[in-house]
């Protein structure tokens, strides 16, 4: 049998409407796959007029008889997940079966403590503007080799044995470093414990259940949390996310091989917004920018924080689509241009000596400092959200879509007209 393995990724700087667009191709999705990143993603979906929020759950959940898996490279808040489970059963919706990988390393109560009192010890003008959901300190456990899996809750052995050592280690930082009183073992064991017996059901061997999908070809759908510009290496360092947010990511956090990919596809917003500190070329401090935030209703789906909001940046998305190795666009969040007048789009950056650069810099302090370069595009006043195929949209957006698709040479085959999963266009997706 053929395989057929989608990687969806965000294009920008997170928030683009991934949760929308999973949703929307669930109905032809065999198993979906969450591989990175934790907690601190938030993808709303918006079904039959009702909105959910998954944070760590994949947003497929949702779809009755459906495969839902957490990959090794999530890190995963035992506190989160089980909330967000039992909030799916008692609302009747918990459709899909899930499985756990055993090699996803687990966020620890010290873990959110030490992202709190790292971000407040940065001071002013250098916090990054984490979540505080602990994501960070956890991959650092992963790679220093001091972490905890979830394969590690499950035995109460094994639990102890490494926890022992663990807190010991914690403590002379909260102790030493930060002036805090010291963690009580049991007070972070016995919770430990039960994590791991009510998550004992889930857990299975992913990588061979990946495996034998796409060897049966099934469809799946690798959906990728934040964005290709808070990729951990490629993203606006340090001003990023803690895992591998681009296309590459989804290898390593699955086990899956770069072979088995046949089409990634790229979630962009048809403006800009990004959470957090961190460089935003096209950021507008005006109403443009306060108007785009209220329709668009920019708050962050994890934190409540406002959004900070802009012209769509074609550099960015350039560099990012050759990044991710993007095969389609599925644009989102047209309709929020609605009745704003003329649109912008950066198409180049001005630095300060006057010279302009349409490529991506490779130093953030540069990006922080330059001038976008606007293009003035006409705009539309028509609501667009019952709009049912291409040809229903006013002229004006359809050459906005038109002019995105040429500046990436890249087709865009979902339109996004609106929040629910029905208001959307499809141009072969």
């Amino acid at each position: 049998m053929s395989k057929r393995v989608d990687l969806l990724v965000g294009a920008q700087w997170g928030d683009e409407g991934k949760g929308k667009v999973v949703d929307v191709a669930g109905a032809d999705v065999d198993v979906f796959v969450r591989y990175q990143g934790g907690a601190n993603a938030g993808h709303t979906v918006i079904a039959d007029g009702q909105k959910i929020v998954f944070h760590l759950l994949p947003s497929g959940m949702l779809y009755p008889g459906k495969l839902c898996i957490l990959g090794n490279g999530l890190v995963i808040d035992p506190e989160q997940f089980l909330n967000e489970t039992s909030d799916l059963f008692n609302r009747g919706q918990d459709r899909a079966r899930l499985a756990v990988s055993p090699h996803a390393h687990v966020v620890m109560p010290y873990h959110k403590m030490l992202d709190k009192l790292q971000e407040e010890a940065r001071g002013k003008g250098r916090k990054i503007g984490t979540t505080g959901r602990g994501i960070g300190p956890c991959y650092v456990d992963k790679y220093s080799r001091s972490g905890l899996r979830i394969q590690d809750l499950l035995d109460e052995n094994i639990l102890r044995e490494r926890l022992t050592y663990i807190l010991e280690e914690k403590n002379q930082l909260f102790t030493k470093l930060y002036n805090q009183k010291p963690l009580a073992f049991d007070e972070i064991y016995e919770p430990a414990r039960k994590w791991g017996n009510a998550i004992a059901p889930y857990v299975d061997d992913t990588r061979a259940l990946l495996r034998k999908a796409v060897d049966d070809g099934q469809h799946i759908l690798l959906e990728g949390a934040q964005a290709a510009l808070l990729d951990i290496d490629h993203g606006t360092y340090p001003y990023v996310t803690s895992s591998s947010t681009s296309a590459a990511g989804a290898f390593t956090g699955t086990g899956l091989s770069p072979h088995d990919l046949t089409r990634v596809i790229s979630v962009v917003k048809a403006y800009t917004t990004r959470v957090g500190e961190g460089p935003f070329p096209t950021e507008d401090f005006g109403e443009a920018g306060e108007k785009l935030r209220t329709n668009g209703g920019e708050f962050g789906a994890t934190t409540g924080r406002p959004r900070r909001c802009g012209w769509l940046d074609m550099v960015a998305l350039k560099y990012s689509t050759e990044l991710n190795g993007a095969d389609v666009i599925a644009l989102t969040k047209l309709d929020v241009l609605g009745g704003m007048g003329d649109i912008k789009v950066c198409t180049a950056y001005e630095l300060d000596n006057g010279d302009k650069i349409t490529t991506w810099p490779t130093d953030t302090g540069i990006l922080s400092e330059v001038k976008p370069v606007y293009e003035t595009l006409p705009g539309w006043n028509d609501d667009i959200s019952g709009c049912k195929s291409f040809d229903d949209l006013p002229e004006n957006a359809k050459s906005y879509i038109n002019y995105i698709e040429r500046a990436l040479n890249t087709p865009i085959v979902l339109i996004g007209t609106g929040a629910d999963r029905t208001q959307t266009i499809n141009r072969g997706f």
